[in-house]
């Protein structure tokens, strides 16, 4: 199975179901924190390889951030930039960026901090996740300071998740969890059943079964 047909095959799952199959399998700390929302609420579904880019404020003379630029020169098909840093009120992320990252075969950004131009991100369809919008800029602020390592993002049930290079983000409705790269497979195939399952039950209901019935048939899931 390579990884594009896994990332569309992803894409055709929810979080919820994913979260379940983590449950199922023993990672329980794998949700990040409800804070995470897509800019703009219309963004759409998150599904890609991580690619983890690290930042941390402070103050530095210049134009621009040369690190950013190079950390969003090397994202590849398929990949959602994933940042992490220890910045407020400022923003990580905004249109330039995601229109240079989208040309690279990038699918979205998931950013634990703050975005903007979000107007404009939205009219390229390039899903982005963030905890905040913000129009102040990172420049002079907060810099990258290091790129495909090892990152923390804030999480659901624990302090942080971690976040590994390779590793599968989902992102929709009903928020955003991590699935670590060496259970991806496992995790895609069982998440795939389930749905198949929820897909029987809602089919039958409205066919006029009762819940009930329905759960004594399929158990509870």
């Amino acid at each position: 199975m390579n990884k594009d047909d896994i990332r569309i095959r992803f894409a055709g799952t929810d979080t919820s179901v994913v979260a379940d199959i983590l449950d199922e399998m023993g990672r329980f700390e794998q949700g990040l924190s409800a804070e995470f929302s897509p800019f703009p609420m219309t963004a759409g579904k998150l599904a890609g390889w991580a690619y983890t880019v690290r930042g941390q404020m402070v103050p530095y003379d210049g134009a621009g951030d040369a690190a950013k630029m190079e950390a969003a020169n090397g994202i590849s098909t398929g990949e959602v930039s994933v940042w992490s840093g220890d910045g407020e009120g400022i923003c990580y992320f905004g249109e330039l960026i995601a229109l240079g990252m989208r040309e690279s075969g990038s699918v979205g950004a998931l950013v634990d901090g703050g975005i903007r131009d979000v107007r404009w991100i939205g009219e390229m369809g390039f899903p982005v996740y963030a905890r905040y919008r913000t129009p102040v800029q990172s420049i002079g602020r907060w810099r990258v300071t290091g790129c495909q390592e090892n990152v923390y993002m804030r999480g659901a049930t624990t302090e942080r998740v971690l976040v590994r290079p390779g590793d599968f983000v989902l992102g929709d409705e009903d928020g955003v969890i991590v699935i670590p790269s060496d259970i991806v497979v496992g995790v895609l195939e069982r998440s795939e059943q389930l749905t198949a399952v929820e897909q029987r039950i809602r089919a039958e209901v409205a066919a006029g079964l009762s819940l009930q019935d329905a759960l004594q048939k399929f158990g509870h899931v």
